[in-house]
């Protein structure tokens, strides 16, 4: 329990840090939308834990905050509501889809190659 603590503590940081560098390089001209999801696996990633599930979870999430922050920066400019933005992902171009999927492929993966697996992970159990 105490390890899928750790996970969430650092996939909520490294989200965090994502969003808000996002925003920052957006102000700067430059567009880098795998940031939040990306980061939030890393955060996640820094921790071993022994279920799979909060990989999964941590994809979720990766994938929520990708959307939430590219509403956040770029809304709709017919309409800036959450609502609107989230009935209409088929108006987004190609690339933020392709760079939230990116964020959210990272946010899964990243924790999921950390998890320790019971059968023997470590070459010297076996000695």
């Amino acid at each position: 329990m105490k390890q899928i603590a750790f996970v969430f503590a650092g996939a909520m940081l490294g989200g965090a840090v994502g969003h808000f560098a996002f925003g920052w390089l957006y102000d700067q001209g430059f567009y880098g939308l795998v940031l939040p999801g990306g980061l939030l696996g890393l955060g996640a990633g820094s921790t071993n834990c022994r279920s799979r599930w909060p990989s999964v979870a941590c994809g979720i999430l990766a994938l929520v905050l990708g959307l939430f922050t590219e509403w956040r920066f770029r809304p709709f400019i017919a309409d800036d509501s959450l609502h609107y933005f989230l009935t209409h992902p088929q108006k987004l171009k190609p690339l933020t889809l392709l760079m939230i999927a990116a964020g959210t492929a990272i946010g899964f993966w990243v924790p999921f190659r950390r998890v320790a697996s019971d059968h023997g992970s470590n070459p010297r159990s076996s000695a």
